[in-house]
């Protein structure tokens, strides 16, 4: 399975010579990057990390070192789509927004720079069934999409990472920091940082894989149901931590860390894996 995934991606990436990929730093884009990288010579391969507040600050370092420790040439792109308000206001389409707004951003600057680049991104097998506005607007601006492309799911992914060693092959999901916010929730700078810094805290108790959902003021906390009891033990010492920085209040959920758990709100049935 594993060498024909990787057989599959060789042939795709031979028919598209100079390769833009759009890097979160997630396990599916970096993988993306490093398949090409491997494929293709270094000034062929171009990956564009959007520096943006949405982007958890980890996340942004780990992209970029990632690139350093393949030869990966990247590109830091200044954009942010706080600043459009059909982002902001957090619709249930707020993905659209930002997806849009990365991919016009890549355009200009594959126009100036890197007019014979074929632009791609990380999206997977799996996404096809999950609610995901973003393809849409990567389908209007001829973004592609390798690893869809070749029916590569998420397990896969790892498996191929994992085949290569990288280092990222057992990274947790991050998705951006807006989805931590239920829609019609305004997002700004400062509660994305709130959000941020509240995981941050829980990932320096060992909680590797969380979410803190932001709900009215009230910090929504998640983690995996077995680690459930270490953090309730917490809750008095990490309800100081997060009042500090502007929430009201914690909650800790205790169904756990479902991802995309906030799309229920949009009729999706969401359930752990």
């Amino acid at each position: 399975m594993i060498d024909r995934s990787i057989s599959e991606l060789q042939n795709w990436f031979s028919n598209h010579q100079q390769i833009m990929i759009a890097l979160s730093g997630g396990v599916d884009s970096s993988l993306v990057a490093y398949m090409a990288r491997l494929f293709k010579d270094k000034k062929d391969v171009l990956a564009v990390i959007s520096d943006s507040s949405s982007l958890k600050r980890k996340d942004l370092q780990e992209a970029i070192e990632f690139c350093e420790s393949y030869d990966i040439s990247y590109h830091i792109l200044k954009s942010d789509p706080i600043v459009d308000n059909n982002y902001a206001s957090n619709p249930d389409n707020r993905c659209y927004f930002c997806k849009t707004f990365l991919y016009e951003a890549m355009i200009k600057l594959r126009n100036e720079e890197y007019p014979e680049f074929t632009m791609v991104n990380g999206n997977n097998a799996d996404d096809k069934g999950d609610y995901r506005p973003g393809l849409e607007a990567a389908k209007e601006n001829n973004a592609l999409s390798p690893l869809m492309d070749c029916n590569i799911n998420k397990e896969t992914i790892r498996a191929i990472a994992r085949h290569y060693n990288l280092k990222i092959w057992n990274k947790p999901a991050s998705p951006c920091l807006s989805s931590r916010f239920p829609y019609g929730t305004a997002i700004t700078i400062n509660k994305l940082n709130m959000v941020e810094v509240g995981e941050n805290l829980l990932n320096s108790y060992g909680f590797a894989d969380c979410r803190v959902r932001y709900y009215k003021g009230v910090a929504k906390l998640e983690v995996q149901p077995e680690e459930m009891e270490k953090l309730i033990a917490l809750s008095n010492k990490l309800k100081t931590s997060f009042m500090e920085w502007g929430f009201t209040d914690i909650e800790i959920d205790k169904e756990g860390l479902i991802s995309g758990k906030l799309n229920r709100a949009l009729g999706f049935k969401v359930v752990r894996e």
